[in-house]
């Protein structure tokens, strides 16, 4: 049998087919405008228009792949010395006696671990839109399931799976929730209560599926690797160090508007400061460190290559126009299917667009106006974007942190779709049941 493509592979064809669209579909542009004060650059509703502009020539393609890495590059260098922090902080023995620890304690209990993890990574998703660092922490959270008997999707749907349900369907993110709603002028974190009772529906759901199918996909335990038999006074310090730099890169991200640098520089010292404490010395200490980076190049390059996408379509003049022809439709439809048509819209237009801040800039004020015209609550348009786009993160290719996680778990993107289709189903029809009461009830 043939081997389904790897990430690199699905990454290139798409990038290569994004530049073969802007060949085929009709250039447009809509007008933008900057504000002073943010720096945002938004577009106006309503200025959509046919242009002709040249097209990209091969090589615009491949400048292109350079191009898309250069502007992640604070997001690659995170991946990268993230990577390394935590596997000095694995060679200390560290995580392996802590995690121990906590297999021991849920003994006969080991179901009550993805309730734990999926309620924890699922307020991270939704206080601070976790989801590239969780790149890092994937191998570790796969030993620590495995510890426990359950398989590597129930790692990735407990952690990686539950940020993103927290990101879709939180209250207050402020990359998806917050900045729509200041692009569709309505009062910030307004309307939170509706949106915490669909997130805790969601979440429940999610638990119990998971739950479901660990425990009917149950694999043998393997004990993780430990350095002596318990804590020591050192292993006991780098994780009291490790907790306490994950609580000091939450306040910056949620109160001082730190960015993936600030995240970098707090995980550099940490994987450093750790190695010292562990009486490693500073020669192996840095050699473990770039030993680490090395096992992140391949998903650092995937999340890079991701963002040529955006790029190139961008380049080809042809993003508006995708723009235009996914909600233009919508506008004679009654405010129910109209509601869930934007949400849909905005799902399919996730694929091109892997950024979902960037798509509520490109989005909302386009359908803000459109939602006032055929009777939708701008509160519900708000909904339309968050479920149809952040949602779509469990399973689009374009999604760099998507693509670079499964790749660090082994996983290829063929199974991992006939993993989490099911779920993902699931989600999209307790967001559309929030989207038709919201819009019955005048949400």
């Amino acid at each position: 049998m043939k081997r389904f493509p790897n990430a690199f592979v699905i990454l290139l064809g798409v990038i290569i087919l994004s530049w073969i669209l802007t060949y085929i579909i009709p250039q447009g542009s809509y007008e933008r405008v900057t504000d002073s004060e943010s720096g945002q650059t938004m577009v106006i509703g309503g200025s959509y228009q046919e242009i002709s502009a040249e097209s990209l020539s091969f090589f615009d393609l491949i400048l292109g792949i350079p191009q898309g890495l250069a502007s992640r590059a604070d997001l690659i260098v995170l991946i990268l010395l993230m990577g390394g922090s935590f596997y000095v902080i694995e060679k200390t023995g560290a995580l392996g006696q802590g995690l121990q620890v906590l297999v021991d304690r849920l003994k006969g209990r080991e179901s009550l671990a993805i309730v734990i993890v999926s309620v924890l990574f699922a307020a991270a998703g939704a206080t601070i839109g976790l989801q590239e660092e969780i790149i890092a922490l994937a191998p570790i959270l796969i030993l620590f399931c495995r510890s426990m008997g359950f398989n590597t999707y129930v790692a990735l749907g407990s952690s990686y799976g539950a940020a993103v349900l927290g990101s879709a369907f939180s209250p207050m993110n402020p990359f998806a929730v917050v900045l729509a709603q200041k692009e569709a002028q309505l009062p910030l974190l307004s309307g939170g209560g509706y949106r915490l009772l669909i997130f805790g529906i969601a979440l429940i759901l999610w638990i119990v599926y998971l739950w479901r199918y660990a425990n009917n996909n149950r694999v043998p335990p393997v004990p993780m690797e430990t350095q002596g038999n318990g804590l020591t006074w050192r292993t006991s310090s780098i994780l009291v160090l490790l907790c306490l730099t994950f609580g000091i890169v939450t306040y910056g991200l949620v109160t001082l508007d730190w960015g993936f640098n600030e995240i970098s520089a707090c995980f550099f010292v940490l994987g450093i400061v750790s190695g010292l404490i562990a009486n490693m010395g500073m020669d192996r200490t840095g050699l473990m460190y770039v030993e680490g980076m090395k096992e992140m190049t391949f998903a650092a390059v995937i999340m890079g290559m991701a963002s040529t996408i955006p790029l190139l379509l961008e380049k080809g003049q042809i993003l508006d126009t995708i723009v235009f022809g996914l909600f233009t439709p919508i506008e004679s439809l009654p405010p129910s299917v109209s509601a869930l048509g934007m949400m849909m819209a905005q799902a399919v237009l996730h694929f091109p667009v892997s950024s979902y801040s960037g798509q509520a800039l490109l989005t909302m004020p386009i359908l803000t106006p459109l939602s006032d015209l055929v009777g939708v609550s701008r509160q519900v348009c708000v909904l339309a974007y968050q479920y149809g786009a952040v949602t779509m993160d469990f399973i689009v290719p374009t999604n760099g942190a998507l693509m670079a996680i499964i790749a660090v778990a082994g996983i290829p993107f063929n199974k991992w779709v006939r993993f989490i289709w099911k779920p993902l189903l699931l989600l999209f029809l307790v967001a559309a049941l929030g989207i038709v009461v919201g819009v019955m009830t005048g949400y």
